[in-house]
């Protein structure tokens, strides 16, 4: 029986909603381990002058802790 948790990230880009989802991945990553999936809970863009500045995401990351 695997055990999972889940925690909640968010990551920022300036180029897409794409682009700030890997970011945050890659990110994550570096200091945990066996991250398993994730999904979008919120999308934000910043705009400054009539223009998108940054594309923000909201993620839940999932990761086994235990695997039996």
């Amino acid at each position: 029986m695997s055990v999972a948790k889940v925690i909640e990230i968010s990551a920022a880009s300036p180029s897409s909603f794409e682009d700030a989802v890997r970011r945050g991945i890659e990110t994550a990553s570096k200091t945990i381990k066996n991250i398993q999936g994730a999904w979008i809970s919120e999308q934000k863009i910043r705009v400054k002058d009539g223009a998108v500045t940054e594309f923000r995401v909201a993620m839940r990351v999932s990761f086994v802790v235990s695997d039996d």
